[in-house]
């Protein structure tokens, strides 16, 4: 029994009560027994350990009977009287420590761990550790809620713990109040447990996702982290001993930016993949060129300014604080008040393109993105919000481009958890050009709607599509591509969706490839599409009646008898034609 065991915290808390209680007891009934009686004749007779015991049961607890063996005499009832007040002195003692018990934070917080050790021992299915549940760690949680796998949460304010119960989540979600640089409570969330899929560091605090990349990475190295990391160093430090995945919101900000200044239509298919479920496309942006104004030198904004000048933009940084001495980059530098229209006019606002809004605070933010405007309309803006809770004037402003940290690392950490092949395919969609994209785009478009598709891996393996693996092995006829795409109940119908990528083996993966590409076992197809599509698209792989019907037209009721009775009818009918 550890020292934090509802079990030792409740006995260590009665521990005084209940000795007080159980002494009373003991001198009651030695005294019983050591004071003279008489019986009805009389005569000596000293009340034996069993009836002072059971005498003292039911009137030290104020229940009452009477007088036994034989009536007391005055030395007896005398003693008694002392023990009632006795008893019930001990008994007020124990009921009073028992009700601070209940106020007891430590009780308190030992039984929920326990509780939540009970649920995680008996979570048998694909979960994750989510180490954090901010903003960030709010929208993961629902998006892998969507994806049907089960959440245990970790987050050191326990006001968050709470709002997962909350949370309008499918799967019952477990929440746990601790300190996530502790690596015992990755062991109770259930790191070593051989259901856990991954761990998302995801807190506000560098050293603490750190901290739990390295824990994981020494405790269980089989199971993948995917952190959080707003500096250089900590990206360095979680790169050196092999994080799998590394998100930093500013840097991945700054390369969708210099993106989307080359290639808009591979920006917005980009965003519109890795989006929230339920999000829409948006209309297509290109930040324009020309000098550009970036307000606020954090760490968000150098990396804009780093991703400007890999574009050979003119730069002009407005900051309050004075030019850094080290790791200076060549540009304007202004002095004075972000949202001050004197300080704006001084770094050139009304001859620039695009303006820059990014400090760490949302409502000076939207101050210096007004304040532009109204001397420069034509402006481009990227205003940075911090808060979701500033959504509503973010929207308000009709900002073009809103920089949210949160839902990029969201979006990031969702690009990996749907498939892995996803994360090759957007590689490929950096690399494209533009009108490469915009033609994806329209025919995910065309095909699937506005609305962030369903995102699934085909794998051609005995495992995962057993029922196609077995017909690439045994039968001459090849499959195409375009034949995993036939609605499972009418073979002329197509389902909705759409193969992007086909990886094979070692070589290059093909991205949108052609319908009639011939398949082979082993491959890996990702489908964009609708989730009916991908539960009809299953009963493909895997039900040997319906490939036969999809891949042949050749129909076979289920169930054993049936199908040695169809197989007989088609050998007879072979052995008539030939």
């Amino acid at each position: 029994m550890t020292m934090s065991t509802p079990l030792f915290l409740f006995a260590r808390q009665l521990r005084a009560p209940l000795i007080v209680l159980i002494a009373v007891y003991a001198i009651g009934i030695l005294g019983l027994v050591l004071i003279p009686a008489r019986d009805s004749s009389g005569n000596a007779a000293s009340m034996s350990f069993f009836h002072a015991f059971y005498f003292l049961s039911y009137t030290a607890t104020t229940i009452g009977y009477g007088e036994l063996p034989n009536a007391f005499t005055d030395a007896q009832r005398l003693w008694v009287t002392v023990v009632i007040y006795m008893s019930v002195l001990g008994w007020a003692y124990l009921i009073a420590t028992l009700i601070s018990l209940l106020h007891d934070r430590a009780l308190t917080e030992a039984i929920k761990a326990e509780r939540v050790r009970r649920e995680v021992r008996r979570l048998h299915e694909p979960f994750f550790i989510v180490c954090g549940f901010g903003e960030t760690g709010t929208l993961i949680h629902h998006a892998i809620d969507h994806a049907g796998y089960r959440c245990v949460a970790v987050d050191v304010d326990p006001a968050r713990v709470v709002e997962i119960d909350l949370a309008h989540l499918k799967a019952t979600a477990i929440g746990i109040s601790a300190d996530v640089r502790n690596p015992g409570i990755l062991i109770d969330a259930g790191l070593k447990k051989p259901a856990c899929q991954g761990v998302l560091a995801l807190t506000n605090d560098d050293h603490a996702n750190l901290a739990v990349a390295l824990a994981v990475r020494l405790l269980n190295p089989a199971v993948p982290v995917l952190a959080r990391s707003q500096s250089p160093a900590t990206t360095a430090t979680m790169q050196a001993f092999g994080t799998d995945h590394i998100v930093n919101p500013f840097a991945t900000f700054g390369a969708y930016l210099s993106l989307a200044m080359q290639s808009p239509g591979s920006y917005r298919l980009l965003s519109w993949l890795t989006g929230l479920p339920g999000t829409t496309l948006d209309a297509e942006t290109c930040p324009p060129r020309g000098r550009w104004i970036v307000c606020g030198y954090g760490q968000f904004g150098r990396e804009v300014v780093d991703s400007l000048r890999r574009e050979v933009m003119p730069i002009c940084i407005v900051d309050a604080a004075p030019a850094p001495d080290a790791g200076w980059p060549t540009a304007e530098y202004v002095c004075g008040p972000v949202t001050d229209r004197g300080t704006l006019l001084s770094a050139g606002i009304a001859d620039a393109v695009g303006i820059v809004a990014g400090t760490g605070d949302d409502v000076t933010n939207l101050a210096i993105a007004i304040t532009a405007r109204t001397i420069n309309p034509r402006l481009y803006v990227i205003l940075r919000q911090r808060l979701r809770a500033s959504q509503p004037l973010t929207d308000a402003y009709d900002a073009d481009i809103v920089m949210v940290a949160s839902e990029i690392v969201a979006h990031e950490c969702i690009a990996v958890l749907r498939t892995p092949l996803l994360a090759r395919y957007l590689a490929v969609v950096r690399s494209r050009d533009d009108a490469w994209a915009d033609a994806v785009v329209a025919r995910l478009e065309g095909c699937l709607g506005t609305v962030t598709p369903e995102l699934w891996t085909v794998r051609l393996t005995d495992k995962e599509a057993p029922a196609i693996a077995t017909w690439l092995r045994t039968e001459a006829a090849k499959i195409r591509l375009s034949e995993l795409s036939r609605d499972p109940s009418d073979r002329d119908a197509t389902l909705d969706c759409v193969p992007l990528l086909v990886a094979r083996d070692q070589a290059d993966p093909l991205a949108m490839p052609d319908p009639a590409f011939e398949l082979a076992c082993d491959d890996a197809v990702l489908f964009a599409g609708t989730l009916a599509a991908r539960n009809a698209q299953a009963q493909t792989l895997v039900n040997i009646n319906v490939r036969d019907y999809v891949l042949s037209g050749r129909e076979v009721p289920g169930g054993h008898v049936w199908e040695w009775l169809a197989n007989r009818r088609d050998r007879r009918g072979l052995a008539v034609h030939t």
